[in-house]
């Protein structure tokens, strides 16, 4: 089956739509495979024949009644038992597009985009609510972070909502709280690294920002999850800022999450 994914979409509907360029038509009886990359499980969608004979079709495949669980599916073509990764030229990636989809309050959140080596794979992350970051510098002794609410369901619009900042040490307990602004769906935080240093006499540790905004249950967790980069840890490096003498600098964990760390 010699078959291309030209365009590939997962669209606000969470339903997966394909373009395809083929040498020859989908047979009946031709099946979609989603397989999970870790686990094995497979879900199956049986396409029949697109009707007329042509070089390219158009496919949409609705994801919530397949149950997918979170992770990584490769996806493959079948028929008679044979099966094939299915390749694809498109990179899968729109910011604008991203964006449009995190407005919604969702359970899970479906992305389709190519892999390294030129297939098409889904990947699912659990849609908690969440402080998506755009941009974090210090400025003037602070330290500064604009972004954008995912999932929480709040509109896009100029109404503002009272929110707050905070950066927790978990070794200790300290916490340095400063107030926050969010108007629709942005937001932009600042709070001084000088009361960051007196909360904590010893001066070394990470801090762990959140997010509290009216209108949502509970603090957001701030990281980087809406883009093409996968292990910020690795690929992002913010340069350091000093108060003190004591240096301080944003950081990722493993898991794309964005950390303060003072000292070290």
């Amino acid at each position: 089956m010699s078959v291309v994914v030209t365009d590939a979409e997962v669209t606000l509907a969470d339903v997966l739509s394909l373009r395809l360029a083929m040498q020859e038509p989908l047979r009946r009886g031709t099946e979609l495979v989603l397989r999970h990359r870790t686990t094995g499980v497979e879900r199956e969608v049986l396409l029949g024949t697109p009707g007329a004979v042509a070089r390219e079709a158009t496919l949409a495949v609705s994801l919530a009644p397949l149950l997918l669980s979170a992770g990584r599916w490769d996806a493959y073509l079948r028929r008679g038992g044979k099966r094939a990764r299915l390749r694809s030229i498109d990179p899968g990636f729109s910011l604008d597009h991203l964006d449009a989809y995190s407005l919604c309050k969702r359970t899970l959140a479906y992305r389709s985009y190519r892999t390294r080596n030129g297939y098409l794979a889904l990947k699912i992350d659990d849609a908690d609510p969440m402080a998506e970051v755009r941009a974090v510098w210090f400025r003037e002794g602070r330290f500064e972070v604009t972004g954008l609410l995912a999932y929480t369901g709040l509109d896009d619009d100029d109404c503002r909502h009272e929110a707050m900042l905070s950066l927790h040490r978990r070794q200790t307990g300290a916490r340095v709280t400063a107030t926050a602004t969010v108007q629709g769906v942005r937001f932009h935080a600042a709070v001084s690294l000088v009361d960051v240093l007196a909360a904590d006499p010893e001066a070394v540790g990470t801090w762990e920002p959140s997010l509290e905004v009216d209108g949502v249950p509970a603090p957001l967790r701030l990281g980087g999850w809406l883009d093409d980069v996968d292990g910020k840890r690795r690929r992002l490096h913010y340069p350091s800022a000093r108060v003190d003498g004591v240096p301080i600098r944003p950081s990722y964990t493993a898991d794309d999450e964005l950390r303060i760390e003072v000292g070290g």
